[in-house]
Formats: structure tokens, C-alpha cells, sequence
């Protein structure tokens, strides 16, 4: 079969690959959905070819922890104590929300992340309140056009009963949506499960609802040690004690795990998830555990958590990611051994590329650009006046630039923004569409 091929021309390019590393001046071809060739100049006169002068050219970021259906509440809860968030959104709102809600939000949140060069997504998507909820959330990744990881939670309906000591094994429903929507791995939606652990449910729950996830072969994503009430419960201390613990989970926070802890994590294969803006305005949420994560030679994901407390964009959750590492470390207030004096520019984003592939189990598929892989890619404008002149690139993603210096965005080859515009999306009645459904869910309406 011939695809067609693209070529991107002359720009600088970060390709997060060890071995072709960065290009001053460079070309990357692509052929349908693949990356063939990354290198100083690429002969290809059969391709269309797209100007990169002046741009910054990069893969995707991967944002492995987003509850997306949450976006057309933002910012609602950065300003109020934490348990009202838990109380409202895990709570009486959440149980009431409608599959439109869910996919309005999903479709929202999906949407601001592609505009924002976040080209994969783990929807960690715990409002399971019927059958039709799902479907409406793996529906709003679908029509935004998303490489997505649905991360199928727990209904909110009667939420304490799910939340706390629970005994409710996972909805069995996951079971369907293994056969109706994702049968195959090989597609941009796959499948996960947001799981309880420890912390919410009891033993026997929580190793069953691992073994269906190990059944279906699927990835598990759990939170982990946010908030003092969880550090006595020691979730990771216990999963390592029953031999649960594997390469196929990744645990989110963990910022009231203890060293050793985090240290099981790293013997097991074990991967992490920071939402770093949502964690530091999270009132008493712990430590961000990046010292004790890389003092073990665990690189952390990044991601955007819940918009309603934050910016889910990467470009915010690196830069404070670097900011917080710097001012940490550099002021002396870490005494875990063998964790690195500082942190570069370079380190923070693999966090938000390569490091959140692996965790999103995708790592074969996406995160850097080398050939074979995906071509999922990202250029940012480098001419615009926040970013002119680029002395360095690394240093101009992660210090300085923001989802409007994005100019284009490919998935798997399929431009879905182009000219700083974003394509094949309504978004006047998608703004229409949430904020009908914010009205709803905030009883405005």
C-alpha cells in the first residue's frame, strides 16, 4: 500500500531519541501513520512538504493521569478547601452527572490538550455512573481525535460504598468495553483500569479487581499516598507484601509514600504519575516525592490531574516540575541519599514525553520521534515574541512556551491542528455544549 508521505523541513528538532538526539537544522519524513527518517536533510521529492523554519519540532507530550470529565468545571476548587472538591465532585455533583456531561467534558478537556501539543492522554475516568457513562467518555476521546489511554473507574452513585473499605469489586462492565471498543491494542484508544488499592478498598477486593485487570491484559493506574490520612496505610508497603506489584501499574502522587516504599516501586517495574500544579495547589496534599522517585532511578510522568484545581496543559506542569526540583534541592531540604542535587531542563521533558509513554504503556508507540515509531508531533513557533530569538530549545518548551506558540499537531501522521488553529472540531458549540453542561452539574440552570 503507498501512503503518503510528509516532509517537515529546516526545523529545530528535540527528538528525544538517545541516539539521533537533537538537530540544529533538520527534516523529518513520514509516510502514513509512521515516522521513517529524522536527520540533517532528507531527500524526498515525492512528499508534501511543510515549512519547519523557525519552528520547534518535537514529539508529542503524554499527560498520564487527567480526570477529563471533570473540564467543564474548571478552576472551580483551587481556592477552596480540598474536601469540598471531595465531598461535591466524588460526591452529590458527581453522582449526578449525565453521559451528556461526561462526554461534553471529555470531549472539552480532550480537545485543550491536542491544543495544546498533548497528543496522548490517560483519561482517568472514575464517574462509571452507568453503562452509557462510559460509552459517552471513550465517545469523547474518539470524536476529538485523541491518542487516549480510558481509564475506567467506579460509579460515584453511592460513592462511600466504592470509596471507602470498600467491598465492590470493580464494575464488571470493563468487560464489555474490552470487546466492543478496544479488542485491539494495535488502534488510538486502548484501555486501562483506574483502580482502588489499599487505601479504598479491602484486601480481597482490590487483589481481585488487579487479577481481572491482569486477565483482560490491561494497565491498572491507582492513587497513591495523597493526603496524611493515607501515609499509616502504607498501600504500596501492603501490594508488595502480597507480591502485586508489577510493570504494568503505575501509581499517581505517592506523596505521603516513604522512601522504602517508592523504593519497592522501582525493584517491581513500577511506574509514576506528578500532577505537579495540581499537587502544590492542593492544600496538604504531601511532599511531591521527585527526590525520593529519581533517588531510585524512577523518572516520573507528568500530567494534568483535574482542571478543576489547575492548568492541565504540560507546558505548566513542566515548568513547575523544574521550578520546585530547583528550589527543593538547591535550599537543601531533602535528606534522601543518592537523589540528584538538581534537575535539567532536558530531564523534565522526558518527564512529559518519553518517561509518560512508558508509563501509559506505549512507549513502543510514541514519546520520541524514531523511526517506526507513530508520528505524533509537535511544532511550536519559535518566531513568536515570547520565544524570539530560540537560544535554546529545550529551554524555550519548558521555561516559556504555552499552548498558543503551538502551531501544529499530528496524530499518527493526521494533522488535527494546523496554523494555530484547530481542525475538524466545532468549537463554538462545543463552548456552547459545556457551558449548558456547567450549568447543569453547578445547578445554574
Amino acid at each position: 500500500m503507498n501512503h503518503r508521505q510528509l516532509l517537515l523541513t529546516g526545523g529545530w528538532i528535540l527528538s528525544m531519541d538517545a541516539v539521533i538526539g537533537d538537530l540544529r537544522t533538520g527534516d523529518v519524513l513520514i509516510e502514513g501513520e509512521r515516522i521513517v527518517a529524522v536527520a540533517p536533510r532528507i531527500d524526498a521529492p515525492e512528499a508534501e512538504r511543510i515549512d519547519a523554519r523557525d519552528m520547534i519540532v518535537l514529539p508529542g507530550f503524554v499527560d498520564t493521569h487527567r480526570h477529563t470529565w471533570q473540564s467543564c468545571v474548571r478552576h472551580r476548587y483551587a481556592d477552596i478547601d480540598p474536601q469540598v472538591y471531595f465531598a461535591e465532585m466524588l460526591g452529590a455533583k458527581g453522582a449526578a452527572f449525565r453521559a451528556e456531561d461526561v462526554h461534553v467534558g471529555t470531549l472539552l478537556g480532550a480537545v485543550s490538550a491536542l491544543d495544546g501539543g498533548i497528543t496522548t492522554m490517560l483519561d482517568w475516568s472514575h464517574v462509571q455512573n452507568s453503562p452509557e457513562h462510559a460509552d459517552a467518555a471513550i465517545l469523547g476521546l474518539r470524536d476529538a481525535g485523541i491518542r487516549g489511554v480510558f481509564a475506567h473507574g467506579w460509579p460515584l452513585v453511592d460513592g462511600a460504598s466504592w470509596m471507602f473499605d470498600s467491598q465492590r469489586g470493580h464494575p464488571q462492565d470493563i468487560r464489555r468495553l474490552r470487546d466492543r471498543y478496544f479488542a485491539s491494542d494495535d488502534q488510538l484508544l486502548t484501555l486501562a483500569m483506574a483502580a482502588r488499592g489499599p487505601e479504598m478498598a479491602r484486601r480481597e477486593v482490590w487483589l481481585d479487581d488487579l487479577r481481572l485487570a491482569r486477565e483482560l491484559d490491561i494497565r491498572s493506574t491507582i492513587h497513591m499516598g495523597a493526603y496524611a490520612r493515607n501515609a499509616s496505610v502504607r498501600a504500596i508497603a501492603q501490594m508488595h507484601e502480597a507480591d502485586a506489584l508489577g510493570d504494568d501499574l503505575t501509581f499517581v502522587h505517592c506523596c505521603f509514600s516513604g522512601a522504602d516504599e517508592i523504593a519497592m516501586m522501582a525493584d517491581t517495574g513500577v511506574s509514576a504519575s506528578l500532577g505537579v500544579h495540581c499537587e502544590m495547589n492542593a492544600q496538604g496534599i504531601g511532599d511531591i516525592p521527585f527526590d525520593r522517585l529519581l533517588a531510585v532511578g524512577i523518572k516520573p510522568s507528568l500530567s494534568g490531574d483535574t482542571e478543576t484545581k489547575c492548568s492541565g496543559d504540560m507546558f505548566t506542569q513542566m515548568r513547575h516540575a523544574f521550578a520546585y526540583y530547583r528550589s527543593w534541592m538547591g535550599g537543601n531540604h531533602s535528606c534522601i541519599e543518592h537523589a540528584p542535587h538538581t534537575l535539567s531542563l532536558r530531564d523534565v521533558l522526558e518527564f512529559a514525553t518519553v518517561a509518560g509513554a512508558h508509563a501509559n504503556g506505549l512507549a513502543h508507540k510514541v514519546g520520541s520521534l524514531t523511526p517506526g515509531k507513530q508520528a505524533d508531533i509537535v511544532m511550536i513557533r519559535g518566531n513568536d515574541i515570547n520565544l524570539t530569538p530560540v537560544s535554546d530549545a529545550v529551554g524555550a518548551v519548558v521555561l516559556a512556551a504555552h499552548p498558543g506558540n503551538v502551531d501544529t499537531v499530528f496524530i499518527a501522521g493526521k494533522a488535527v491542528k494546523r496554523h494555530g488553529r484547530m481542525l475538524n472540531v466545532d468549537l463554538p458549540a462545543l463552548r456552547q455544549r459545556a457551558r449548558a453542561s456547567q450549568e447543569f452539574v453547578l445547578g445554574l440552570s
